[in-house]
């Protein structure tokens, strides 16, 4: 089992672990964008399902853009405290022969174009946006 709990409410952590197994099966088909230059052409020309942000950059007016563009398209983002955690979790980095992630390259900004297989993580991250669309209503 992948160790994501599905159901309602979630732990502290559900959504970032659903987050880290998304994006992997996202790599597996080639749909993610890492960099915020190519994610921002991807946002731009909408072919974006989902983007994640990490709020560790220095360049505010960074967020402030790739937020912009989120929400003027409908594409939906998480944000992620870390920046190195989202170049480990996109594949910016080494994997030693423990297992460990070693030379993580930090990430301010990815964009999933295709989410490969259906999965329970990805339920998880889909029912986020549905509640939090309900709760803004």
């Amino acid at each position: 089992s992948s160790g994501i709990n599905a159901e309602w409410p979630l732990r502290p952590g559900d959504l970032m672990d659903a987050l880290r197994e998304t994006l992997k099966n996202s790599i597996i088909v080639d749909g993610v964008t890492k960099g915020l230059r190519e994610s921002v052409k991807k946002l731009d020309k909408r072919e974006a399902l989902l983007c994640v942000l990490a709020e560790s950059t220095d360049e505010k007016n960074i967020l402030k853009l790739v937020e912009a563009l989120c929400r003027e398209h409908g594409i939906n983002l998480i944000k992620i405290d870390d920046a190195k955690k989202l170049g480990e979790w996109v594949g910016l980095c080494k994997i030693d022969k423990e297992g460990n992630a070693r030379k993580v390259v930090r990430c301010s900004c990815a964009v999933v174009s295709d989410f490969g297989r259906e999965s329970i993580a990805l339920d998880v991250i889909n029912d986020h946006f549905k509640r939090a669309v309900t709760a803004e209503v």
